[in-house]
């Protein structure tokens, strides 16, 4: 493999950030997603507008209109179960990938499937979402043209060839280009790829995500009305709003880990059912129109119940019902595995947890406890707190409550962190056997340099020398220092030759090679750039060029023109950077110096005591 390959166009210099030549070509394709992506949440909202008219009012059209306004009478509780029977037929003999809300299926195809998804999803997914929601399912569109976008990305990927990680990086621009379209929060959308799709924080991800969600952004007016979906102003917070706020969140907090227990409850109580899980939406649907039969307002999106909690405009007991409805058959639907998003709906829940609160909530208005607690379930449930802050302000552009956002869903994710082992996101990928780590740190390797890990007394062989030689000398004894490698570096007049290893010296010295050199046993090695580092790769690069070759020690060498060798690099040398992050995260230090270990005992500068 080329040099380049790990370290870009400049292998000899240390830069802040990898540089990647490819990086402009990746830009330019997220351009393009971020159109495409917008185009298709345009696709999605009407299709969902355009089944709605058909289950409800038994009209061809795309206005736009509530189920509620329905004249179905009880008829309308058939009409959830016809929109599931047809969604799990979909899913059955189309795409079982279609189930679900979207956000989980992605991640699970960035982190185990190399962001690859199939033309199916594509197609199938806006398709069975707008049949689902347009019948009364009570969800958003979030989660559908998340998967819909970055199935539409993953494809382009796969058509021109991009590595992986390239895919990874166009799939979540075009999720996230979507999700912008849809909400008309471009922000959030890059902090909700950061947070739950990217799994890192570098500029080759981060750069084509920023510009797809950009361009979303300003097509967004072309085809939704502009503005705020939720445009809001609050009075500015009193200082008792800051009690008020931690209580908030520690409610929000409790109500996200209640939702997230009682659909993993739901989905484990459909798997009981002895019934192919075809059946299962048509079962949820059953619900959903029960439900919808007692509290109209409940069936579809809802956005317009949003609204009015967020403006006060709903009297508590009609809210208290509505919301208690909502949350139901939200729970009963997507644990039956139909296909629908998250977010609105718990958008709705949220801001309903803060209307009740507002009249006990000193410190603020009635709207402020609505949207903070909106954003404080939001972020407690999806184990995305900056995400939800900023959603929130980008939903209502109300500068005012951006404090109080910030406390009450700060206090609202430390709660779910504290306890919960999973999130709603990650909880369905685990429960398949694929257990996800959501911590983001930068890896120590990444920090060191090869210069900076490398043995500089270097052990070598003269290329010289006799194969008769070398073996007892070099190979024998491993109880000799000069022994205690199964490799070594083998120069000729000081230029690197290629490294020689136990496996190929023994086999060479039980033939009859009498007269063989060692030299002669790695002619051509040191010519591939591939078996060498330079002092500027970082340790990352350095531990993925000895993956790559499945050796154990590589030699450090001036430069390529030169070949001369300044060190060499072990597994030993490569984990010495985690024992130092280790020892910074497990002792703690008094003012005098004294040394407090977890799990150990500490000997510097006085007494100290394990915890």
């Amino acid at each position: 493999m080329p040099l380049s390959s790990h370290s870009g166009p400049a292998p000899f210099e240390k830069r802040d950030y990898a540089a990647n030549g490819r990086l402009p070509m990746l830009a330019g394709i997220a351009l393009a997603i971020g159109a495409v992506s917008t185009g298709a949440a345009f696709v999605l909202v009407n299709l969902i507008r355009f089944f709605t008219n058909l289950f409800f009012f038994q009209t061809i059209s795309f206005a736009e209109r509530s189920p509620a306004s329905h004249a179905l009478g009880a008829w309308v509780i058939v009409v959830p179960v016809i929109g599931g029977l047809i969604v799990g037929l979909m899913a059955r003999y189309g795409s079982d990938k279609i189930r679900g809300h979207g956000i989980p299926e992605a991640i699970e195809a960035v982190l185990f499937g190399k962001s690859r998804m199939s033309p199916k999803v594509a197609v199938l997914k806006p398709l069975s979402s707008g049949i689902v929601i347009g019948s009364g399912g009570p969800f958003g569109a979030e989660g559908p043209i998340i998967m819909t976008g970055g199935s539409i990305a993953s494809l382009l990927a796969q058509y021109l060839h991009l590595t992986a990680a390239e895919r990874k990086t166009l799939l979540v621009a075009g999720a996230c280009a979507g999700m912008t379209a849809i909400f008309g929060t471009p922000v959030a959308a890059v902090l909700l790829a950061i947070e739950l799709l990217l799994f890192e924080l570098r500029p080759r991800s981060l750069l084509p995500v920023a510009l797809a969600c950009a361009v979303a952004g300003f097509l967004r007016p072309l085809v939704f009305e502009a503005g705020p979906l939720f445009p809001l102003q609050t009075a500015p917070a009193s200082t008792l709003a800051l009690g008020s706020c931690v209580l908030a969140g520690l409610l929000c907090g409790v109500l996200g880990a209640g939702l997230t227990l009682a659909l993993y409850r739901t989905e484990d109580a459909f798997g009981k059912l002895r019934l192919h899980w075809m059946w299962w939406p048509a079962i949820g649907g059953l619900v959903v129109g029960i439900g919808g039969y007692f509290e109209p307002r409940a069936l579809g999106v809802g956005y317009d119940v949003i609204g009015d909690l967020l403006n006060n405009r709903l009297a508590l007991e009609v809210a208290v019902a509505l919301l208690a409805v909502k949350a139901v058959i939200w729970i009963a639907a997507l644990g039956s595995g139909t296909s629908g998003g998250v977010l609105a709906p718990l958008l709705m829940l949220g801001a309903g947890l803060g209307v009740v609160l507002a009249p006990v909530l000193p410190g603020g208005s009635p709207a402020l406890w609505a949207l903070v607690c909106m954003a404080g379930v939001l972020g407690s449930v999806l184990g995305a707190p900056l995400t939800a802050i900023v959603f929130a302000f980008g939903l209502t552009h109300d500068s005012e409550a951006l404090l109080p956002l910030l406390l009450t869903t700060a206090v609202a994710y430390g709660f779910s962190v504290l306890t919960m082992k999973r999130s709603i996101m990650t909880e369905k990928i685990a429960r398949r056997g694929l257990h996800i780590y959501r911590e983001y740190g930068v890896d120590p390797l990444e920090r060191a340099h090869v210069d900076e890990l490398m043995t500089r007394e270097v052990v070598t062989i003269d290329a010289d020398l006799p194969v008769a030689d070398a073996l007892p000398r070099y190979f024998g004894d491993h109880t000799a220092q000069r022994a205690a490698h199964r490799a070594y570096p083998v120069v000729r007049a000081g230029r690197l030759v290629g490294m020689l290893n136990r496996t190929a010296i023994v086999a060479a010295h039980a033939g009859d090679n009498a007269g063989l050199r060692c030299g002669d046993l790695v002619a051509g090695q040191g010519d591939a750039p591939a078996a060498v580092l330079l002092p500027a790769l970082t340790g990352r690069a350095a531990a993925g060029r000895m993956a790559e070759l499945g050796v154990a020690r590589l030699p450090v060498v001036e430069s390529l023109a030169t070949m001369r060798i300044v060190g060499i690099v072990s597994l030993r040398d490569l984990l010495a950077p985690s024992g130092h992050v280790m020892h910074e995260e497990t002792r703690r230090e008094r003012l005098r110096g004294a040394v407090r270990r977890v799990g150990g005992v500490g000997h510097e500068g006085g007494a100290s005591q394990s915890l």
